[in-house]
């Protein structure tokens, strides 16, 4: 096995839908999952997003989808949408990887924060932000309105 570890390109669009359609599945919310391989697509190539991925033999098998934001407490900050890797890929290293290139992604930049919301129910993503030293924040409640 030879992973690589590479910015997304926009013909990557469809595996990055398929990889969030299992998030979506893996946390019981496929029902609310409506973003479209098109809308994926159109939103790349518009620069809403940006994405890492591992790569084995040609084919996407985790992601890390990003973009950067600005914290008024902090100045420029990378938010991490989604983390996803394919479940029999994992316990292998390659989650570090992407995460540390993530990492890299933001210090390139001039990134002095990385945040990221995760659902209660994922225990292993919480696991691995654990050993990552991570602040997972209790006094912050999230918020959304759809527009």
């Amino acid at each position: 096995m030879s992973i690589q570890i590479r910015q997304a390109t926009l013909s990557d669009a469809p595996a990055l839908h398929s990889l969030v359609g299992e998030l979506a599945e893996y946390v019981g919310e496929r029902h609310n999952f409506t973003a479209t391989i098109a809308t994926y697509e159109e939103d790349f190539r518009e620069g809403f997003y940006k994405a890492i991925v591992a790569e084995d033999e040609g084919k996407v098998i985790g992601m890390a989808l990003y973009l950067f934001v600005y914290s008024t407490w902090k100045g420029r900050m990378i938010y991490l949408e989604d983390f996803v890797l394919s479940h029999d890929y994992r316990r292998q290293g390659i989650g570090q990887r992407i995460w540390d290139a993530l990492l890299e992604r933001g210090r390139e930049k001039g990134c002095k924060l990385l945040k990221w919301q995760v659902v209660d129910t994922n225990t292993e993503a919480m696991k691995f932000y654990d050993t990552q030293q991570a602040i997972m924040e209790e006094n912050w409640i999230s918020g959304k309105l759809y527009l």
